[in-house]
């Protein structure tokens, strides 16, 4: 039987998509998810495979943790969306904001932060996420502005694609860096550390080859370490819970209070937070929610194609007991 295709809509454009789709794998270990973005090439996309079938075929290391403190992610909305995002968290107390969307003013990022700090509270803690969109004078005009806004930030995400210009910023600015896409899409992580560049990493299980992958990463790094997801079902946010859980220390909360923003999920008890946490789970794919979130003949074969070419480079195949449940894989 094929692995499971899925496809669900996004309550609000996130990362310039309105639909997350990918490949759910079963194998002797439990269930694992491929979800590369499409703007992933095949060979990119092979350390997504390998993180999907370690979860199918190895598992994850022993967690010394049983539950993990996440943020809430809030999408390029407006004040008033942003604050019942915030409000609907489930107790979080940490909130990391979208910001740098083509077609929306620094006013319109003021009024998204101002209304978070408002449903968070003077307690709260808020990060930004620029996805690497702005160059450097941008981003020490702009961080200035935002921390005002914000009444303090704990980090600015990946403000520029430079590592350079990471390293330059971090020097000449107030406001903490987190590197984000130079850890995950470079070629040499370690770059981001010989610069200075960062004061935290944000490490994500799929881009990386897997929560074994990941975990010798943060210990090369040295720096604290944010685990985020790649905006997965649950069955994708298990292996970042199994991260965390597995990290020696873990001094911030992380991102993996996603699954919110998805429509619909594959599991019928979703890894979302009760009280600004998440417990170290492994939900299983339902049938009835898999049966919701089929994606339909064309997406699956396209899926399949794509999850065949890149597990043959990867020289991984999809594991023998790979199978689908419900009535989702034709």
């Amino acid at each position: 039987m094929n692995p499971r295709v899925y496809a669900t809509a996004l309550r609000t454009r996130f990362r310039g998509l309105e639909v997350r789709d990918g490949v759910l794998i079963h194998g002797p270990a439990g269930w694992g998810e491929f979800s590369p973005f499409w703007d992933y090439d095949a060979a990119e996309s092979t350390a997504w495979w390998r993180a999907a079938h370690e979860a199918a075929t190895l598992g994850w290391p022993e967690p010394v943790r049983t539950h993990i403190p996440v943020n809430v992610t809030v999408p390029a909305v407006g004040p008033g969306r942003a604050a019942a995002i915030v409000a609907a968290s489930g107790g979080c107390t940490t909130a990391k904001v979208k910001v740098a969307e083509p077609g929306q003013s620094v006013a319109d990022e003021q009024a998204r932060l101002e209304a978070v700090r408002g449903a968070l509270g003077p307690g709260g803690r808020i990060r930004i996420d620029a996805n690497g969109a702005w160059d450097l004078e941008t981003a020490l005009d702009r961080l200035a502005v935002l921390d005002r806004a914000a009444g303090g930030l704990e980090y600015a995400e990946q403000p520029c694609a430079d590592v350079a210009d990471l390293a330059t910023l971090r020097r000449r600015g107030s406001v903490p860096i987190a590197a984000d896409e130079s850890i995950r899409r470079a070629e040499d992580p370690m770059a981001v550390v010989r610069a200075e560049a960062a004061d935290v990493v944000v490490l994500k299980v799929q881009p990386l080859g897997g929560v074994r992958a990941a975990i010798r990463i943060a210990e090369e790094v040295g720096l604290p370490v944010v685990v985020s997801s790649a905006l997965e079902t649950s069955v994708g946010i298990a292996a970042g819970l199994a991260l965390a859980a597995a990290l020696p220390t873990l001094e911030h909360a992380c991102g993996l209070a996603t699954v919110h923003l998805l429509a619909a999920d594959v599991v019928a008890d979703p890894l979302l937070p009760v009280d600004g946490r998440i417990e170290v789970r492994r939900p299983e794919p339902d049938p009835v929610a898999l049966a919701a979130t089929l994606a339909d003949d064309a997406v699956t074969a396209r899926w399949l194609d794509r999850l065949q070419t890149v597990a043959a480079l990867a020289g991984l195949p999809v594991p023998e007991s790979a199978e689908a449940v419900g009535e989702g894989s034709r």
